[in-house]
């Protein structure tokens, strides 16, 4: 039997840890890290039962081959003890310690070693230790490990793939951390692992950049659907051949220790397992404790949503749900979640999955990895402390990836894959559109009804090089919102004072009654029929298009849309004209798919091989 370690107990110096420290240790003192080494400054109480310092053996249990479980620290400084400490479903604020357990240890300048078997019960889903000090203290090389024969570990190269276009400060960030604590560590998956950073932008300076593991690639804008295909079939010509390819956003923070446990996990996954995507959460950058979403489904009409409720991992109960929180797709209004998938801004693939499946479709942004996952329908792995740090999505609106990008992507990916049967993206594109219309918003209702036609116009279409500048006017001419400084004065004409407007007067609805939700509905916000506008009303909304103010635009003659977190804004006017315009063709799409769906799905259905393949792709990308 080897000692084979699973987990760092996180002594990382990042930003992220800075700002919320209870993520690796919950303590009654202060302390900090350097180099390596956590110094304890004071007598306190550091408890390690945490999002990073914890193992989560039951998920340890489930995934792996690991049945016993054991934790290595060294110590030095003032007398302390070490406890071990455990957490189940029905822990809330804090660890019980485990009787029996401690630990005592006199004052000391010289290093002393920790090293005991962990005491597992059934029902635990956290373990850990907590350590009392009586005075400054220093811990380093702390990390929980199993023991296993060293024949029945697997085989893993582990390939990092991420698309980068003109995001310099981040993937420069991160190609140093994966330089100096993956490739420069001592860790084993430092020879056995390569980064392929694939630079859509044609920014990245590659003599300085690339070396010690990492690979760089210029190549053309091709999304992230193209620069994660090119990142795939980098790590399947590498020498030796990936065995997994971790894909991730290039606007990230990540944590190396996340990378370090995935690989150390795929080493003793076992069988049941072993062809699961590791699906890495996305933590919000602004709140670096909150853990937003890890895998997501697809709802039966045709939204993304996060598998689980939003949770705070400086919250000890939430840490412990986060393990094992699940809804049960049995119960029908539940059944929707068996459309799961794992988003790529954290997400590792076996290279088994890639040759069985094939690359992913070229559809530049969104619904790339929807798709991808839900082809591929694997097992999903996520554990606490594998995770990356990403800006929230709810404050990123864009009408060009929202309205063109999702509508034309929802149907080109479930036509030719035959994705989320249970959803009916007819549902969405119909909300989106009408929503929109009664918004005034004409542009963006426009941008959706663009995307579907694009869908409408077959595969041939979307097979050629065109979604660089499909994206592209579609940014173009979605709505444009303008600063405060360029668009004040006019705000002003219509009694509107965007410098004394608050986040709360923009994003609170006013209440209807039935009967004037009735009225909405069926004219569409007064667009159908005549007088029905107050002469001179003025609503000041919420710019993001997936926000229905609907009793603060009903009956209006102008909308002022404000982004609160840009400070810019839209001016809109009702528009019968453009609205029966739009709405007829919105019809005339519709009734154009009723006789042509089967037809079209057919044509989409037959290209699968190919627009999936490597030779289509390196066609594509130019590198044929």
């Amino acid at each position: 039997m080897m000692r084979f370690k699973l987990a760092n107990i996180v002594l990382e110096e990042l930003p992220q840890f800075v700002r919320e420290p209870t993520l690796c240790c919950r303590s009654t003192s202060v302390y900090r890290v350097e180099q390596g080494i956590m110094r304890f400054f004071d007598a306190g109480t550091y408890d390690f039962t945490t999002f990073f310092g914890g193992l989560s053996t039951q998920k340890w249990r489930k995934y792996t081959a690991a049945k016993e479980f054991y934790i290595h620290m060294e110590l030095r400084g003032a007398a302390c003890s070490v406890v071990q400490t455990r957490a189940d479903s029905f822990t809330w604020d804090t660890a019980e310690f485990i009787e029996g357990t401690e630990v005592a240890y006199p004052a000391s300048e010289e290093w002393a070693s920790y090293d005991a078997k962990l005491v597992v019960g059934d029902q635990d889903v956290l373990n850990a230790v907590a350590v009392s000090s009586s005075g400054a203290l220093s811990i380093r090389n702390a990390y929980y490990y199993t023991e296993i024969n060293e024949s029945s570990l697997r085989p893993v190269e582990l390939a990092l793939a991420t698309t980068t276009f003109r995001k310099e400060g981040y993937i420069e960030r991160n190609i140093r951390l994966v330089k100096d604590c993956i490739v420069g560590s001592d860790e084993d998956i430092s020879s056995h692992f390569r980064m392929h950073v694939v630079d859509n932008g044609r920014s990245l300076d590659v003599d300085r950049l690339q070396g010690s593991g990492v690979s760089i690639y210029p190549n053309n804008n091709v999304g992230g659907a193209g620069g994660f295909a090119r990142g795939m079939i980098a790590a399947l010509e590498q020498e030796p051949q990936a065995t997994h390819v971790l894909l991730m956003d290039d606007d990230v923070i990540i944590s190396p220790e996340s990378i370090v446990r995935t690989y150390n996990l795929l080493r003793i996954v076992n069988d049941e397992y072993k062809g699961a995507f590791v699906s890495g959460a996305m933590m919000k950058m602004d709140e670096p404790e909150v853990r937003w979403e890890d895998t997501g489904f697809l709802t039966s009409n045709g939204h993304c949503r996060p598998m689980k409720p939003v949770m705070r991992m400086n919250d000890l109960h939430d840490v412990i749900s986060n393990e094992i929180y699940r809804e049960p797709p049995s119960i029908p209004a539940y059944a929707d979640r068996q459309q799961e998938y794992a988003a790529w801004w954290y997400c590792c693939i076996p290279v088994s999955a890639i040759k069985q499946h094939g690359l992913p479709l070229p559809i530049f942004v969104r619904y790339d990895d929807v798709e991808y996952g839900l082809r591929c329908r694997p097992g999903f792995i996520t554990m606490n402390g594998i995770c990356v740090w990403h800006s929230a999505f709810d404050n990123r609106y864009n009408a060009a990836v929202e309205r063109y990008q999702t509508t034309r992507n929802a149907f080109v990916a479930q036509s030719i894959s035959g994705i989320a049967p249970l959803s009916d993206f007819t549902e969405e594109f119909f909300h989106n559109v009408q929503l929109e219309l009664k918004k005034f918003c004409y542009a963006n209702a426009e941008l959706a009804l663009e995307g579907f036609e694009d869908y409408l116009k077959g595969p041939s279409f979307i097979m050629q090089p065109v979604a660089e500048e499909r994206f592209m006017h579609a940014n173009r001419v979605k709505e444009q919102l303008r600063p405060f400084d360029e668009i004040r004065e006019e705000a002003l004409s219509y009694g509107v004072d965007l410098d004394h407007l608050t986040a709360d007067r923009v994003t609170l609805d006013i209440p209807r009654t039935s009967k004037e939700r009735a009225e909405d509905l069926v004219t569409f916000n007064g667009q159908r029929i005549k007088d029905y506008a107050i002469s001179g009303k003025v609503g000041i909304i919420d710019a993001r298009g997936w926000e229905y103010p609907a009793g603060k635009i009903r009956r209006a003659e102008v909308l002022i849309a404000v982004d609160t977190y840009s400070k810019t804004a839209a001016i809109r006017h009702k528009d019968k004209a453009k609205f029966k315009e739009l709405w007829s063709r919105y019809k005339r799409d519709m009734k154009y798919y009723k006789a042509h769906k089967d037809e079209l799905t057919k044509a989409y259905a037959a290209v699968k091989d190919e627009i999936t393949s490597i030779p289509y792709w390196k066609n594509y990308l130019g590198i044929a």
